[in-house]
């Protein structure tokens, strides 16, 4: 597979990022962008704690599968209200995520501006089309677009992490 992408798109509703989600599987079909995984958050104004969904519908299982995504959207959404105590027994397995793209900043990054009426795509890419894909996503008016790229040993790792805590869980 060539480098991936893990890319995440805010959107200023709690709706845009599942209807960009649609504009991104007709990219996937006309083969503009190779999509690896991808999930939705979701977050109602006047809630606790956003919604969370694995979009299979794209990739079938997912390159990366539901363990990445859960740890990912618990150390951004929940650990923080969950308090110090579970923060610190995830702390070892977020630290590796530095090794592989994932630190602090794009973390906090994204708590930041992922808010009761917002909505974001997280998604797993390669081999994007960039004008293409840039004109498809013009009309759903992302607010924000945070991206980190990660190297072919990245993504290695990356699974690797989420793999073998899988299969010790």
């Amino acid at each position: 597979m060539a480098n991936g992408t893990l890319t995440v798109w805010r959107f200023d509703t709690p709706n845009g990022a599942d209807e960009a989600a649609h504009t991104l599987a007709r990219l996937a079909e006309e083969q503009v962008i190779k999509v690896h995984d991808a999930a939705t958050v979701s977050w109602e104004v006047g809630k606790k704690k956003p919604k969370t969904h694995q979009l299979n519908n794209l990739t079938g299982g997912g390159a990366l599968g539901g363990a990445f995504w859960g740890l990912l959207f618990g150390l951004i959404f929940f650990v923080p209200l969950l308090g110090a105590a579970i923060g610190a027994a995830t702390g070892a397995l977020a630290g590796s995520l530095t090794d592989v793209g994932i630190d602090d900043r794009f973390i906090n990054k994204i708590r930041d501006e992922v808010t009761p009426g917002t909505s974001a795509l997280f998604v797993m890419t390669s081999d994007a089309v960039m004008d293409k894909v840039h004109d498809a996503f013009a009309g759903h008016g992302p607010s924000e677009l945070i991206f980190t790229n990660l190297s072919a040993e990245q993504e290695r790792a990356l699974r690797d992490v989420f793999e073998s805590d899988a299969v010790e869980a």
